[in-house]
C-alpha cells in the first residue's frame, strides 16, 4: 500500500496522543490512572533534582492534573511498579520485568552502573549484607553508618550504597518501596516470590523484540533511528523487527510533511478519520519522553533543548531545570522556575518562547493556567515572576495569588 501522507502539525499530535499529551483531562485523576499512563508511555524516568516536583511526579502531573504524589510510591509499594535501567533509571510496569531481567542476569554490559571489581574484592561484605536483608527485612542506604572521612558526592557513593546499588543492577535486590524518595531495597525472592528463571525467562532476542514493539506504540509515530534509544538497547534489530511490524500490520508507512518517510502505530490510524485537535498545554518535565530524546524533539518538534542542570552556571543559556512549554500540540517556549516551599511561592526565574510564537489571548489563557494549577499542586500560593517576554509581562506583572484565578 502506498503510504499514507501527513502534515508535519499532524504528526506531532498524533505523537502527543501516543504519550497522552494531546487533550486535556477530562476529569479529575483516579488512582487507576496513575499505572495505565506508565503503561501508555512503557517507562517512567527517575530523576531526583527537587526545584521543583521531582521529576516522575512532573510527568504524570501534565498528563493526568493534580493528583496526590504518594499515589506513585503506592503503585511501586503494592507491586504494580518496579525500578531498572531502561532508558535510564526507570518505574517501569510490573508485567514488563520478563523484559529487562536478562539484562540483570548480564550486568556487566551495563556500564558504570554495575562494578564487577567492586563486587568481587567486597563479596564476603555482600554476603554478610543479603543475609541481613533476609533476616532483619528491607534496608535503606540512610540505616548504615558512613565511614569517617568520608566525602558525600554523585561518585563518591559510600561502600553500603555502592553494595546495595551493585546488588540492585544485578537483580538480588529490588527497590520496594520509597521513603522520602528514598529507595527501600529487599531481596527479589520477596519482592517477585513467584518469578521463577527457568519458566518466566525471555531471552534477549525475544525482549528486545517485544520492547521495540512497546517503543512504537508509545512513540506512536516515529523514524526507525528513534526506536532503540527508548529503552537505550545496545545491538538492536529494527530493520528486521520494522519489516515485521509492516508486514504484520503493527505499524504503517507513512511520508510526513519536511520529514520524509516515518512509521505510524496501527493504534492510532482512527484519530485520522475526523479533525485532529490539540487542546492541552502543559509544562513538561526535562526527563519527558517528548524531549528526553534531544535530536528526536529537534526534529519533530524544530525544539532546540538541553538541560543544563548538569552545565556550569556561568555556561548556562536559559536556566538550572527549564520546562519545556507544551501548547496545543507544539512545544512553543521554555520555562525555568523554582518552588520556594517554605514561602508557597513558584518563582518563575524566567521564561522564553520560541522564535516566531505570537502572544495570542489563547496562548496567554492557557499558559496562565497552566503555571497556576502547577503552582497549585505543589502547595503554592503565588506566583512570583522575574523574567518574561514583555507580552506576557504587561499581563502578569510581577506575579498573581494562585487563589485569584
Amino acid at each position: 500500500m502506498p503510504a499514507l501522507d501527513l502534515s508535519l502539525a499532524t504528526a506531532r499530535k498524533l505523537h502527543l496522543a501516543a504519550q497522552q499529551l494531546l487533550k486535556s483531562p477530562k476529569r479529575k485523576a483516579r488512582y487507576p490512572d496513575v499505572l495505565n499512563t506508565i503503561r501508555s508511555m512503557s517507562l517512567l524516568q527517575i530523576d531526583t533534582i527537587h526545584v521543583v516536583a521531582r521529576s516522575p511526579y512532573l510527568v504524570l502531573f501534565s498528563r493526568l492534573g493534580a493528583y496526590p504524589q504518594l499515589w506513585l510510591e503506592q503503585a511501586l509499594a503494592e507491586g504494580q511498579l518496579f525500578e531498572y535501567w531502561a532508558h535510564e533509571a526507570c518505574f517501569i510496569p510490573v508485567e514488563d520485568y520478563k523484559l529487562l531481567r536478562h539484562r540483570m542476569l548480564d550486568p556487566a554490559n551495563l556500564g558504570w552502573k554495575y562494578n564487577a571489581e567492586w563486587v568481587a574484592d567486597y563479596a564476603q561484605e555482600i554476603e554478610a549484607l543479603l543475609a541481613h536483608i533476609a533476616s532483619n527485612g528491607p534496608v535503606r542506604s540512610a540505616d548504615f553508618a558512613t565511614a569517617p572521612g568520608h566525602q558525600p558526592g554523585w561518585w563518591s557513593w559510600k561502600p553500603h550504597k555502592r553494595h546495595l546499588e551493585n546488588l540492585f543492577t544485578a537483580g538480588e535486590l529490588m527497590v520496594t518501596e520509597r521513603r522520602n524518595f528514598q529507595r527501600v531495597y529487599d531481596l527479589r525472592s520477596r519482592v517477585l516470590p513467584d518469578w521463577d528463571d527457568g519458566l518466566h525467562l525471555l531471552d534477549e532476542e525475544d525482549a528486545v523484540q517485544q520492547m521495540l514493539y512497546n517503543s512504537m506504540r508509545s512513540l506512536g509515530i516515529f523514524r526507525a533511528e528513534w526506536l532503540a534509544d527508548y529503552y537505550r538497547i545496545k545491538r538492536a534489530p529494527v530493520k528486521a523487527v520494522l519489516a515485521q511490524a509492516l508486514e504484520s500490520g503493527e505499524v504503517v508507512a507513512v511520508t510526513v510533511e519536511k520529514l520524509g518517510d516515518m512509521y505510524l502505530h496501527q493504534s492510532l490510524l482512527p484519530l485520522l478519520e475526523k479533525p485532529l485537535n490539540a487542546t492541552h498545554t502543559a509544562l513538561l518535565s526535562p526527563f519527558d519522553p517528548v524531549v528526553w530524546d534531544r535530536r528526536r524533539a529537534l526534529e519533530l518538534f524544530a525544539f532546540d533543548y538541553r538541560i543544563e542542570c548538569y552545565t556550569p552556571e556561568a555556561k548556562r543559556k536559559f536556566g538550572y531545570f527549564v520546562l519545556p512549554l507544551l501548547h496545543r500540540g507544539a512545544l512553543k517556549g521554555r520555562l525555568d522556575a523554582k518552588m520556594l516551599r517554605k514561602e508557597q511561592v513558584l518563582q518563575i526565574k524566567g521564561c522564553w518562547l520560541e522564535e516566531g510564537v505570537k502572544v495570542t489571548d489563547t496562548l496567554l489563557r492557557d499558559l496562565t493556567r497552566a503555571i497556576t494549577d502547577f503552582a497549585r499542586w505543589q502547595g503554592a500560593q503565588q506566583v512570583v515572576i522575574d523574567h518574561a517576554p514583555a507580552a506576557l509581562r504587561a499581563s502578569w506583572g510581577e506575579g498573581w495569588r494562585c487563589d485569584m484565578l
